[in-house]
């Protein structure tokens, strides 16, 4: 899936998102049109409850609009199967969020490797653009500790790499320093930037205008509206070509499927290894049901 220069890479017009609230209705979105092209650093800024962060979900295809449409380079989501939008989420985008969200059973490099799996990667190659994203992010030294063991800087940048696995075309970001210290927050936001500059598509949440401020563009939504949309001046690298969606998959072969059970499988182990008192009742409850 590719889309020129000249259109749009995501588009929405008209959206419109609510949430019931007992007996009320209450609007989170109330008519968003936006544009955002291949290659852009986009930051949406807004206070809390604004809609920033629903914005991002229906951008990420985490949600859904309840009015208006959402095109991904020239294709309606609403016309999207279940499978196909989850095409786009498992190998076309990258996220990362404020808390993490790592699997804390499992190494860096292994939630940095949990992307491909279900991509159906082949274990080589895996373990080997894992290590080659740690590396490149400053965590060669760090593959195999746990998230708690790390920072919340170094837990970032695991994030980082994890959004990057299957390539990340377009990036949202969710609050990326929101819990991290002043100096983190400036290597991650480094991070994002040098990322924009080799073509990633880059979508920044954030309620922090010095954060906003490293995009081209600073989006502004206010109770449900975008009240602002303005250029900062940030020049994007030049000669780099924007990264586009690639064309979609014909479907996972048989052996991709067997790859993905097995690691799911090995997953499933390691996970009541690491908890054999829980999984040791949970059995029990099992036998005595």
């Amino acid at each position: 899936m590719s889309t020129p220069m000249s259109e749009p890479l995501l588009s929405v017009r008209g959206v419109r998102r609510e949430f019931a609230a007992g007996e009320q209705t209450l609007v989170v979105l109330d008519g968003v049109d936006l544009d955002i092209r291949a290659g852009e650093l986009v930051a949406i800024v807004g206070q809390s409850g604004s809609g920033k962060s629903t914005l991002m979900n229906i951008l990420g295809c985490l949600d859904r609009p309840s009015a208006g449409e959402y095109q991904i380079a020239g294709r309606q989501t609403a016309q999207m199967s279940p499978d196909e939008l989850a095409e786009l989420r498992r190998e076309h985008f990258g996220f990362i969020f404020q808390r993490y969200h790592l699997l804390a059973d499992l190494t860096a490099l292994g939630n940095v490797e949990v992307p491909a799996i279900y991509a159906g990667m082949p274990s080589p190659a895996r373990h080997a653009r894992a290590a080659q994203l740690l590396a490149r992010l400053g965590l060669g030294e760090r593959m195999q500790h746990l998230p708690g063991e790390l920072s919340g800087g170094q837990q970032q940048r695991v994030s980082i790499a994890r959004a990057l696995m299957n390539g990340g075309a377009v990036i949202f970001a969710d609050e990326p320093t929101g819990a991290l210290d002043t100096q983190s927050g400036k290597e991650v936001m480094k991070i994002l930037g040098e990322l924009h500059a080799e073509g990633h598509t880059v979508v920044l949440v954030t309620h922090d205008m010095a954060v906003a401020e490293h995009a081209q563009r600073i989006i502004e939504i206010r109770d449900g509206r975008i009240v602002d949309d303005r250029a900062t001046g940030t020049v994007s690298a030049a000669g780099m070509a924007p990264t586009a969606l690639p064309q979609r998959s014909d479907g996972s072969s048989w052996q991709a499927v067997r790859d993905r059970f097995s690691e799911a499988f090995r997953m499933a182990l390691r996970a009541m290894n690491a908890h054999r008192m829980r999984t040791f009742l949970t059995m029990l409850g099992i036998i005595i049901g």
